[in-house]
């Protein structure tokens, strides 16, 4: 597979290791006493780090709106990769194209572990969707295939992002935006969108049947592979034989086509040597078409046949199968209305259906009563498509690593309020206004913005706000002593075992997996070793042991007598 290489490619494509581990510090929650919704104030690189022992391979839907790149952002490159070309670019806000040459080797270089990052934190049968202009469209489409996978790309949306065009536009106006989609695995499907008014209307009911139908196809394709679906039908109303077109088959079993055209009149198997029409259905010579193969012909006299038919017609409620043109046409299959479900999404997404740039914009003016906050804002509307074609689930778990205004938790609150849904939110954003902005507008959405008849009425919800907090190692890989134990024992948990912490009731007891018991004999202020005391402490039976602690007075003998395996605080705590 083509990949794309870049200025700083080799130092990115592992940096994601590199990126300290850092704890969330709770700031404070919003709506309720504790939620699991989560507003992270800090760099989102080390905050997708700090997900990963609680939320890795768990995050169902993810969408991010990251820099275009375009020059006129003013985002700047601040990871602290250890190379010098690559430090040379910390601080410096990225140019606009000619003048800024290392402009798109920096957004890469951005953009790389950050993706690496969310690809672990996506879901088996979850999707990411990336919003995206034309700047980057091709190298983050590139990327992607790499991080990936080519086989789980889903499509390039195409979303039209504006309802008007400007007069004094030159050139070829840019009316849409991008979103490209991947899914974690190769099979995923998106869910089906609502039908819409439109589509049922193609729908009637000329017979008085139970439900609505359209006129579909009554062939498929193969003939030459099924060649015992090819075969003639008499027609009741003019003794005919009608077969399917060249290169078709009926579409269904002829046992089941029989049981069909039985409710139009008397029907039965014969053998009416016509081999000759048959293979030249099918496309093959007279001598290799099946010679086994009856027609399903009138049992009963044409004139008989025809009088059953015609009272069935008159009476309505005609079978699957039946004859246009008021008896006298061909054969055609009705597709009920009930049976289609919804309607497939496509890769081009209206205005009228997914919003508008001006629509998002006119959102937030009322959330903050007329002030302008964000720049480039996305309709709540989009992001809803998206929660809705990822999954049915009301509780999966929808991340934005750029929450720039917090539109992707405001979609998540309507849904949640349209069908009584509990999907959670964690959204991350580095700039100063994350509390004064993405988290201010979600507590308006929640409790409800506007006056009068401009009034919007509250989704209800909560969520709890987050600084990114210390690093859980210093210098010398020691660990920082202004983390809480239980932050400790949930990233030593999570390195063992690539599973969620739940604290348990016992001292220095972590948990068991797959046999193992672990166990982490650790204080701050005192020197922890592993003997025949701290042994006695051991409660849990397991096939084997782990455990942790600063010293070791064991011998090798004795560590195999019981199955353990000492760990060294803190040099044998595993670096994500």
């Amino acid at each position: 597979m083509p990949t794309l290489d870049w200025i700083g490619k080799d130092k990115v494509i592992n940096h994601h290791m590199d990126v300290p581990y850092r704890v969330l510090d709770k700031q404070y929650t919003y709506g309720g006493d504790k939620s699991e919704n989560m507003i992270i104030h800090g760099d989102n690189l080390e905050a997708l780090k700090s997900l990963l022992p609680k939320y890795e391979g768990k995050v169902k839907c993810i969408y991010i709106d990251p820099p275009y790149n375009t020059g006129n952002e003013g985002w700047v490159y601040n990871d602290n990769v250890n190379d010098p070309k690559i430090k040379k670019w910390l601080g410096e806000v990225v140019g606009k194209e000619g003048e800024d040459l290392s402009r798109h080797d920096k957004w890469l270089c951005m953009m790389y572990p950050r993706l690496k990052l969310l690809q672990k934190l996506l879901s088996e049968d979850g999707a990411i969707f990336i919003s995206i202009d034309d700047n980057e469209l091709y190298n983050l489409k590139m990327i992607c295939d790499e991080i990936f996978g080519s086989n789980c790309f889903v499509s390039n949306v195409s979303w039209q992002r504006t309802y008007s065009t400007r007069n004094d536009s030159k050139g070829i106006v840019n009316e849409i935006e991008h979103i490209l989609a991947y899914s974690k695995n190769p099979d995923w499907q998106p869910q089906k969108l609502a039908r819409t008014a439109e589509m049922d209307a193609k729908y009637k009911n000329p017979d008085n049947d139970v439900t609505p139908w359209r006129t579909d196809n009554a062939f498929a394709p193969g003939a030459a592979t099924h060649q015992g679906m090819v075969y003639a039908i008499q027609h009741p109303f003019t003794g005919e034989m009608l077969y399917p077109a060249n290169g078709s088959c009926w579409r269904y079993q002829q046992s089941q086509m029989l049981s069909i055209m039985s409710g139009w009149c008397a029907y039965e198997l014969k053998d009416i040597d016509d081999a000759e029409k048959r293979a030249d259905v099918c496309g093959v010579p007279q001598e290799k078409v099946r010679n086994d193969v009856c027609a399903i012909v009138l049992s009963c006299s044409l004139e008989e046949s025809k009088r059953s038919a015609e009272r069935v017609y008159k009476r309505g409620q005609w079978p699957r199968f039946f004859f246009t043109k008021n008896g006298l046409g061909g054969i055609a299959r009705k597709t009920y209305l009930d049976s289609v479900g919804g309607k497939p999404p496509t890769n081009l997404w209206l205005h009228s259906d997914t919003g508008h740039t001006d629509e998002a914009a006119k959102i937030i003016k009322g959330i903050f009563a007329g002030r302008a906050t964000f720049d480039t804002p996305k309709p709540p509307r989009l992001i809803e498509r998206i929660l809705h074609i990822v999954g049915v689930e009301d509780d999966m778990i929808v991340l934005d690593a750029f929450a720039g205004s917090g539109t992707t938790a405001h979609a998540v609150l309507n849904k949640n309020k349209e069908d009584g849904g509990h999907r959670r939110f964690i959204l991350i954003e580095m700039g100063d206004y994350a509390d004064t902005i993405t988290a201010e507008r979600v507590k308006r959405v929640i409790d409800g913005y506007g006056e009068g008849k401009s009034a919007v009425e509250g989704t209800g919800g909560d969520f709890t706000y987050y600084e990114l907090g210390q690093p859980l190692f210093i210098e010398d890989h020691q660990l920082n002593p202004e983390v809480p134990d239980e932050k400790i024992c949930e990233y030593i948990w999570y390195a063992e075992t690539h599973t969620s912490y739940e604290p348990k009731d016992a001292p220095y007891y972590l948990g068991v997996a797959n046999g193992t018991a672990y166990y982490f004999y650790y204080e701050k202020e005192a020197l922890c070793i592993l003997n025949y005391e701290f042994l006695s402490h051991v409660q849990e039976k397991a096939d084997h042991y782990v455990i942790y602690a600063d010293q070791c007075t064991l011998s090798d003998d004795e560590l195999l007598k019981y199955g353990i395996t000492f760990k060294k605080i803190p040099r044998d705590i595993a670096r994500l």
